[in-house]
């Protein structure tokens, strides 16, 4: 990978200065549940209705949210149950909850050692049987007289493990009470659809229309995704627009919302890094590349003289944008050419260049319409500083 660091020159050269770009990075944390969920409004909505019997204290609930890694399931759960609680308090119908992180808690102990723990962290850690533990979870929600909301965060990966029986018991935790009030309600999330992955009595718990599919984020959510957590976290005006819809461009590869927060927050260090108070496209590209590049050298490398000499004037036509035009490259590629002794190709074959080099991951592109009917092309390089980039071509072309 290349490394941004290598001939790259600070965007400034101020000493660093804490506090202008963040005004509270928290918000950018992974742990950190907004008071509104951009773009996952419908899935709350959906959770809620699904969970109204709980309100009303008429019975017991079972769900399944379902979707990739940064699609919100976690976040979405979070605000659904913290809202719930809230709203719970001083009704007579209290409701708690506990999520549980079955990557780390995986398995039946585990996960019953954790409920347990929620109210009594001192309880044992050892030497009870399951059928102990569920009675001491039992009697700590009749102590309490409260509705609990389990959680299974990646239950794909505690299912796996042979835990079809404690989602039965979970499932089906009121069956033997004599009291009529409901009391533990159980929520699923996974990036797999688990009901198939259950034994038969277990998945005979579950409705499949209680399943909530959680689809990939587009880079419009995304962008308002960022943009939001933006506001939050950072000071008015410390990001252009042409930086968060960059970030949103990234991320989209993906539909990861998580990616895009993560890009927000690096790219924010770095600016900081620098001395800035604004995050550039620069600073989005170098956080790019110290997450995840997929431009290497050696790909550099392979490219021919014509096709360097392309990715040389997207970089210089670049300067401190996020998209340039093909119209605007194509002019700056005609310059370059004639500077490293080469003679330009014609339209066709500078634009099959720009398609290579889009197909190999070292640009991107998005067509976008305009007002007069016309359609343009932009151009981005999501991966790398384009100035780490156009260095390293200027050097290989000189050689």
């Amino acid at each position: 990978m290349l490394g941004i660091g290598e001939g790259e020159e600070r965007v400034s050269a101020r000493p660093p200065h804490p506090g202008r770009v963040f005004k509270d990075q928290s918000k950018l944390s992974f742990d950190y549940v907004p008071d509104r969920l951009v773009h996952r409004e419908q899935h709350l909505d959906r959770l809620n209705s699904l969970f109204r019997p709980v309100f009303e204290g008429q019975m017991s609930q079972t769900a399944m949210l379902v979707g990739s890694v940064g699609t919100g399931k976690t976040a979405t759960t979070k605000r659904f149950c913290i809202d719930a609680k809230k709203a719970s308090e001083g009704t007579g119908k209290a409701i708690d909850f506990v999520l549980v992180n079955c990557r780390q808690k995986n398995s039946e102990n585990a996960v019953l050692q954790r409920l347990i723990t929620h109210f009594d962290e001192h309880y044992p850690d050892r030497g009870f049987s399951t059928a102990e533990m569920l009675r001491s979870i039992a009697k700590h929600i009749e102590k309490r007289k409260i509705h609990l909301i389990v959680v299974l965060d990646e239950a794909d990966i505690l299912i796996k493990r042979g835990a079809s029986d404690l989602i039965y018991q979970l499932s089906r935790f009121d069956e033997e009470k004599i009291s009529p009030r409901p009391s533990l309600s159980l929520i699923l999330i996974s990036q797999k659809y688990v009901l198939d992955m259950l034994d038969q009595a277990a998945m005979s718990t579950f409705r499949r229309a209680n399943a909530i599919k959680f689809e990939r984020y587009g880079a419009a959510e995304l962008k308002d995704i960022v943009g939001s957590r933006a506001e939050l976290a950072l000071f008015p005006g410390a990001i252009e627009d042409g930086s968060l819809q960059l970030i949103a461009d990234i991320a989209s590869e993906f539909g990861d919302a998580r990616f895009a927060i993560e890009l927000l927050d690096r790219a924010g260090m770095l600016a900081e890094e620098e001395g800035m108070d604004k995050v550039l496209p620069e600073h989005v590209r170098a956080a790019k590349a110290l997450t995840y590049s997929v431009v290497t050298e050696s790909k550099i490398e392979e490219l021919d003289r014509q096709r360097k000499i392309v990715l040389l004037a997207i970089c210089r036509s670049m300067k401190e944008q996020a998209f340039v035009t093909t119209g605007d490259v194509e002019r700056t590629y005609k310059v370059v050419a004639e500077e490293y002794g080469e003679k330009a190709r014609a339209h066709t074959q500078f634009w099959e260049y720009v398609q290579d080099l889009s197909n190999n991951g070292m640009i991107g592109t998005k067509v976008t319409g305009d007002p007069s009917g016309g359609r343009t092309t932009y151009i981005s390089l999501p991966d790398i500083p384009a100035k780490v980039l156009r260095d390293k071509l200027e050097t290989m072309l000189k050689g």
